[in-house]
């Protein structure tokens, strides 16, 4: 078991469960799963830079990644239906904990610039999404190996009904928001 599960079964519930005042346990709400998304663009065709990507998203989170496919054509954006845009991985139980662990201990403090992540990034339903503009900030990157410095986007799903309750949920993992 990782260190933030066992935090939040010992600590976390319990500060939920009095702040919030449940009457039952289970509506303490939880971590539900964490979908870390690389998007590519326009080099989405090359199958070198799929590659690259493909094997950075999967030593940044210990888990394959999938391809996803633009689902249909947009003139504008020189985009056809079917052709590669990106590739995401979702995590869930031991994976998800332990890649918000090091989000959070390792690879925020990295980011140039950080003073805190914004609180306006929920949705309404207590889940969090954060950019990221590079993706070197994780040590299992190796800076020498990297083709492309690519972005990511992160979503922390919970199961909060409210922002005010995620809010608490994510801020008790000593997530910055600020």
């Amino acid at each position: 078991m990782s260190r933030l599960q066992e935090h939040y079964k010992n600590v976390v519930r319990q500060a939920l469960v009095e702040q919030f005042q449940y009457s039952n346990e289970m509506q303490v709400p939880r971590l539900d799963k964490i979908v870390v998304n690389m998007g590519l663009g326009a080099s989405g065709s090359e199958t070198k830079k799929l590659e690259g990507a493909i094997s950075e998203l999967t030593a940044i989170t210990g888990q394959k990644p999938v391809v996803t496919v633009a689902k249909k054509s947009i003139a504008n954006f020189k985009l056809r239906e079917g052709v590669t845009v990106g590739c995401k991985v979702t995590l869930r139980r031991d994976r998800m904990y332990e890649f918000l662990d090091r989000l959070v201990t390792i690879a925020l403090p990295r980011v140039r610039d950080f003073r805190g992540l914004p609180a306006r990034s929920f949705d309404g339903r207590g889940n969090y999404a954060l950019g990221l503009k590079e993706q070197i900030v994780f040590p299992e990157i190796e800076y020498d190996q990297v083709d492309e410095v690519r972005g990511m986007n992160i979503v922390i799903c919970t199961t909060a009904t409210t922002n005010e309750e995620g809010h608490a949920l994510l801020t008790s993992f000593q997530l910055p928001i600020i």
